[in-house]
């Protein structure tokens, strides 16, 4: 119970605290306030010169110096660009000249500067030459309405145009065309069969590598049937090609089956079922034995047949 009496008394403010506590926030509020009361209110406060608002003054003002404006009328709000009034060349002399033979002081006595006149004179030195009037335009610094002024006293002496008008225009390569010569399917090597029309390193390569895993050709259409080469090129190269020599053949009954299945046309289902078969009958007494496998259809004996021996 006194406890309890005890934290009362602590958290219960006299009348002297508060008294306290409302001078307190008094003093804080009018030191708070002191600046702007104190503040003259005819005097705006200072802005710094590193302000953004000082850049964008600077940066306008440094616009319109650069571009002066001109007012027409008194009380008109609208501006407009004043054009600088400086001439491009003074007044000179007109006579009848030929561009490609007049000296500098020629150029000069015709009203160009300096500067322009040795331009022209060093255009010319590098093998430069104005081929009609209207050439001159083309010079480096030459002031607007020059041209217009001495044109009608340009006499120009007939000037040859050796540079090669045909300079940029395109050619048009045209591949030779191969000379085909025939070619033995069984016994040419790679650069036999590049000579061919239509076949490259890569069909040429393709064409040796499955002619040497069948173990050589037996017709002329196996060659078609090399991966990658379009029907349209082998009946190009077609009439190129001649067939001579035998091929290699895996004896049925003592091949194994990793020999069988190395076999393009063979690989390894049926390798499998040639030599199950072979230990379940004995030795094969023909190779027409071979249509009783049941995965061997006529048309697989009549590609497999030519490759095979008992």
């Amino acid at each position: 119970m006194q406890t309890k009496k005890a934290v009362k008394a602590y958290l219960i403010y006299g009348k002297r605290d508060r008294l306290g506590a409302i001078i307190l926030v008094l003093l804080i509020g009018i030191i708070y306030a002191q600046p702007y009361l104190t503040a003259k209110k005819s005097e705006p406060f200072p802005v710094r010169e590193t302000s953004v608002l000082m850049k964008a003054i600077d940066t306008l003002a440094s616009r319109q110096q650069k571009n002066p404006l001109k007012k027409f009328e008194e009380g008109d709000n609208d501006y407009q660009y004043q054009p600088s009034q400086t001439k491009n060349f003074t007044g000179g002399e007109l006579f009848q000249f030929d561009p490609n033979t007049l000296p500098v002081e020629g150029w000069q006595k015709l009203g160009l500067s300096e500067k322009t006149s040795r331009t022209i004179d060093k255009y010319r030195s590098k093998g430069g030459k104005f081929y009609k009037p209207e050439d001159i335009k083309k010079i480096w610094g030459m002031p607007e309405g020059f041209y217009e002024r001495v044109k009608d006293y340009i006499v120009m002496a007939p000037v040859q145009n050796n540079y090669q008008q045909n300079r940029f225009e395109k050619t048009t390569y045209t591949k030779p065309e191969k000379k085909a010569v025939v070619v033995n399917i069984n016994e040419g090597d790679t650069s036999a069969f590049i000579a061919l029309p239509g076949i490259g390193s890569k069909l040429a390569a393709r064409i040796v590598n499955f002619r040497d895993k069948l173990g050589g050709f037996y017709s002329i259409d196996q060659v078609g049937e090399t991966y990658g080469l379009p029907d349209s090129t082998f009946q190009k190269i077609k009439g190129f090609l001649q067939l001579s020599g035998s091929v290699k053949k895996l004896n049925v009954n003592t091949a194994t089956k990793d020999e069988l299945k190395a076999h393009p046309y063979i690989k390894w289902n049926l390798a499998n079922a040639i030599v199950e078969y072979r230990n379940q009958h004995g030795a094969f007494k023909s190779l027409e034995e071979l249509k009783n496998i049941a995965v061997i259809d006529e048309a697989t004996f009549e590609k497999i047949v030519h490759y095979l021996s008992f």
